[in-house]
């Protein structure tokens, strides 16, 4: 497992130190351990973290609720894969949610008949998703 020190860290999540020294004071990230000298060494699920704060960053969520997100995926489960594409979902949802809501004024500005064929085509599609997620969730709990 590879360990991280401070700099390599943000070079390779392309933060500053600053940065990460912030995150770790919010408990945003933990060093996985402390070398003899003090220094804080971070392991790769870290630089996911990270990767995963910006891009929630990027979706104008606060950092209060990127930390309430992470918390609680990371309790779900200890494998690191099902947790990362579990945020990942729930980012997506959480966006496409914001976007339907960007939707809904342009909605009542078309005809009926239009309005119709939007909502029945963005129906179908998340119905077949629906049903496929509860799928997958279904046979992961057998």
């Amino acid at each position: 497992m590879k360990l991280y020190r401070i700099g390599e860290l943000s070079k390779a999540a392309g933060v500053s130190e600053r940065t990460i020294d912030y995150y770790t004071k919010l408990g945003l990230i933990t060093p996985e351990q402390r070398t003899q000298k003090n220094y804080r060494l971070y392991n790769s699920e870290t630089l996911n973290r990270i990767e995963r704060i910006i891009q929630m960053k990027l979706e104008k969520y606060s950092l209060e609720e990127i930390k309430n997100s992470l918390d609680k995926w990371s309790n779900v489960s200890a494998n690191e894969q099902v947790t990362s594409k579990l945020n990942s979902l729930e980012i997506h949802v959480e966006q496409l949610e914001r976007e339907m809501n960007e939707l809904k004024p342009l909605l009542e500005e078309m005809k009926p008949a239009q309005q119709r064929k939007v909502v029945t085509a963005l129906l179908t599609k998340s119905a077949a998703c629906m049903e496929a997620l509860k799928i997958m969730l279904e046979s992961s709990m057998m």
